[in-house]
């Protein structure tokens, strides 16, 4: 039914922006807490960039989910790379808080991705 979340009268809130889980929190760019919901970390991710390993295996929900409330380092397929704090996985993406710049001076941000664009990762 238009108007409600999810469809329905008193029915669950439908998927947030792009088809992920709604922000925990609310928020979002642009929107209340800045995407630094309740559930972001209170600390920078490791201050080190692991080694990606020389086997590839098949990136799919079971291998991903071990990492939920974890630290994940993402290699993509694109070449980009970086922290992630997991918070959630589907059966076609993963999403949770990416780290954007450097040690410390960092910060934390929603983010959402299909899993066919993870060409590797792990976790800590």
């Amino acid at each position: 039914m238009p108007g409600f979340p999810g469809g329905q009268p008193g029915g669950p809130p439908g998927p947030g922006p792009g088809g992920f889980p709604p922000m925990p929190g609310g928020g979002g760019p642009g929107g209340p807490g800045g995407g630094q919901g309740p559930g972001a970390p209170q600390s920078p991710p490791p201050s080190f960039i692991p080694q990606q390993s020389a086997s590839l295996f098949a990136v799919d929900p079971g291998s991903i989910s071990r990492c939920l409330f974890r630290n994940v380092y993402i290699w993509q397929d694109n070449g980009d790379q970086y922290w992630m704090y997991l918070t959630h996985v589907g059966r076609n993406s993963i999403s949770g808080y990416r780290w954007y710049g450097f040690g410390p001076t960092g910060f934390w941000l929603y983010f959402g991705l299909d899993l066919r664009r993870i060409n590797q990762f792990t976790c800590f």
